[in-house]
C-alpha cells in the first residue's frame, strides 16, 4: 500500500514521493461532476483519462461529484465514499480532492433572499468537513468558479453573486490555511483574468463552466504547485486557448 510522509494532522507540508500509482477520490458538487462539458466530462474526467495514458502518473481517480451538493451533503457522504474506494492493495484512497461551497452561497427566491446555507452555519460545517477529511488522508481543495451574474437566477430560484461567492470562498480559504490544506483560489484567478476572458468559459446557464472552462480549470489544477508532485509524469497536452 502506498504511504505518505505526513505529520499527525495529515498536513501536506512535506510533499510525498510516489513509487506507485495512487488511489484518489474527487468529492464535491457539479464542478467535480463536470456538468457543462459534454465533450470531455469536466476537469476531473479529463484528468482521469490523462492518467490512463501510458506515460502518465497512472493514478486511479474516482469522480464523486453530485450536482447541487452543499458542504453538509459532502460531509455526510465523505467517509462512506472514502471507505468504499480502496483498490487492489490499497484498502482506502491515498488523497482526497474537495471542491464544494458555491451552492451554499446562493440566495433563495430573490437577489436579497437568505443564503442557502447561513454563513455562520457554513463556517461550522467547513470546520467539520475539513477536520473529518484530514483524519482520513491528505487533502487538496479546489475553489469555486465565479458565476455570470447577468444570467441569474439559476433554475428561476437561485441567485448567485460575486460578493457572496467571495465571502464564502474566503471562509473556505481561511479554514484550509489554518489546517495546512492547500487551497486553489480559482475564483480570484478567474476574476483577475478579466470579464471577457471569464465569460468565454461559462455556460449559458451562468453557473457552470463550459468545455473551454473545464479545459482551463484542468490547466489551472495541473499548474498548481500543491498538485504538481501528484502529476509527476504525464504526456497530456493542454489546449485551453
Amino acid at each position: 500500500m502506498q504511504t505518505f510522509e505526513a505529520n499527525s494532522s495529515m498536513h501536506l507540508s512535506v510533499v510525498p514521493r510516489h513509487s506507485q500509482p495512487l488511489k484518489i477520490i474527487a468529492l464535491g458538487d457539479s464542478l467535480i461532476y463536470g456538468f457543462g462539458d459534454p465533450e470531455g466530462g469536466g476537469w476531473v474526467e479529463r484528468l482521469r483519462r490523462c492518467w490512463m495514458l501510458p506515460d502518465s502518473a497512472g493514478h486511479v481517480l474516482y469522480n464523486l461529484g453530485v450536482r447541487g451538493d452543499r458542504i453538509l451533503q459532502v460531509a455526510q457522504r465523505l467517509e462512506v465514499e472514502f471507505r468504499h474506494r480502496g483498490e487492489l492493495r490499497n484498502h482506502v484512497p491515498d488523497l482526497i480532492i474537495l471542491s464544494v461551497g458555491v451552492n451554499d452561497s446562493a440566495r433563495l427566491g430573490r437577489p436579497n433572499g437568505r443564503n442557502y446555507t447561513d454563513f455562520a452555519v457554513f463556517e461550522s460545517q467547513i470546520a467539520s468537513l475539513l477536520d473529518q477529511a484530514q483524519q482520513l488522508c491528505p487533502v487538496l481543495f479546489v475553489g469555486m468558479v465565479p458565476v455570470d451574474e447577468a444570467k441569474m437566477p439559476f433554475l428561476d430560484c437561485l441567485y448567485y453573486n460575486h460578493a457572496d461567492q467571495y465571502r464564502y470562498k474566503e471562509a473556505l480559504k481561511v479554514a484550509c490555511t489554518e489546517r495546512g490544506i492547500p487551497y486553489l483560489d480559482i475564483f480570484q484567478q478567474w476574476i483577475n483574468r478579466g470579464e471577457a476572458w471569464r465569460l468565454k468559459r461559462i455556460s449559458d446557464d451562468g453557473l457552470h463552466p463550459n468545455t473551454l472552462g473545464y479545459k482551463t480549470l484542468l490547466e489551472d489544477v495541473m499548474n498548481w504547485e500543491a498538485f504538481a508532485s501528484y502529476n509527476y509524469s504525464s504526456s497530456y497536452q493542454l489546449t485551453s486557448s
